[in-house]
């Protein structure tokens, strides 16, 4: 099943967000206008607000508030990835050149405190300070995530202990709180808000870790073979290959990877070693932990569609080709 078939059912719903987040970032400054309409018009498949309106059906019906928490989540998302593309020297997102790319890192920077301050005051406006706490302490653990990850790279010293660690905040985080504020939206129950926050953490580990496996195969994504490698990233089918490895060939991996990484050969050299010490099916089978946990969790709501549609998505997650 396709995220647009789980999407179906939430057509109508999906089309009001896009109603609110085009309010949302008007703006009577002129370049910010324009800049968030191309956003708006190469905007992704929008699974975190998705997560929004089924966790929200989870518990009840989708409300006003759920509105406010799936805006409020895409654009912090959204934020997140322009962002994102700043930071790792990105010139395209989703088929389309990245803001930087057109409008320079200055800019970009800007757009993207502007998505955040944006998502945050949608929550302020509506007095949803119960769903602003849950994203603020996502934007905390998103900046936590990305710095100790950029520490870590440069000593190229990440167990999996850290990795787990990193991806569970960068990642992670931002699935977990789109589940917590979808139940949150309709519900004050704080044991079900907790589930929700476990749900969305065991999809995010799970989703990260498939992201982590395009680099090795030959998916028709977005992302460049070897991409992680080249931005000396430690994922974790290449965590596990380093501690199978002698010690000598762990070096000279390390070496490829700090000094050595635009050499189109060399990055095939460790990508072929990955694969040939069990990288890969180490890592798919983690991913699949995860995926499992996700669904333990979700047996703890009651039947309905969107339960079903919810494991749909951890199946999609663990599937999916880009």
């Amino acid at each position: 099943m396709t995220i647009a078939d789980i999407q179906k059912p939430l057509k109508e719903p999906l089309l009001i967000l896009n109603q609110k987040l085009s309010e949302a970032t008007k703006s009577n400054i002129s370049i910010l206008n324009l800049i968030t309409k191309y956003i708006l018009k190469s905007k992704g498949k929008q699974i975190r607000p998705t997560i929004v309106f089924l966790t929200a059906q989870l518990v009840d019906s989708i409300q006003p508030k759920t509105y406010t928490a799936a805006t409020m989540i895409e654009l912090l998302h959204t934020a997140t990835l322009v962002h994102d593309d700043v930071v790792d020297d990105s010139n395209m997102r989703r088929g389309f050149f990245s803001i930087n790319a057109i409008w320079k890192n200055k800019i970009a920077v800007l757009i993207g405190d502007f998505l955040l301050s944006k998502g945050l005051l949608v929550a302020l406006e509506s007095k949803n300070y119960d769903l602003l706490e849950l994203v603020s302490e996502s934007v905390k653990e998103m900046s936590e995530g990305e710095l100790l990850q950029i520490e870590k790279a440069r000593k190229l010293n990440i167990t999996e202990e850290v990795y787990y660690d990193i991806i569970n905040k960068k990642t992670a985080s931002l699935l977990k709180v789109a589940c917590a504020l979808g139940v949150a939206s309709v519900s004050d129950n704080q044991q079900l808000i907790e589930k929700a926050k476990q749900l969305g953490t065991y999809m995010g580990m799970a989703f990260q870790i498939k992201d982590d496996l395009f680099e090795y195969g030959d998916y028709q994504t977005g992302k460049t073979k070897g991409v992680d490698i080249k931005e000396q990233k430690l994922t974790l089918p290449l965590i596990y290959s380093l501690n199978q490895v002698s010690f000598i060939e762990k070096e000279k991996i390390k070496f490829i990877i700090k000094f050595q990484n635009t050499n189109k050969e060399k990055v095939n050299y460790v990508i072929q070693k990955v694969i040939e010490t069990g990288g890969i099916t180490y890592a798919e089978n983690v991913m699949y932990e995860y995926a499992n946990k996700a669904r333990e969790v979700l047996s703890y709501f009651k039947e309905s569609d969107a339960k079903n549609a919810l494991h749909e998505l951890i199946n999609f997650t663990i599937q999916r080709k880009n």
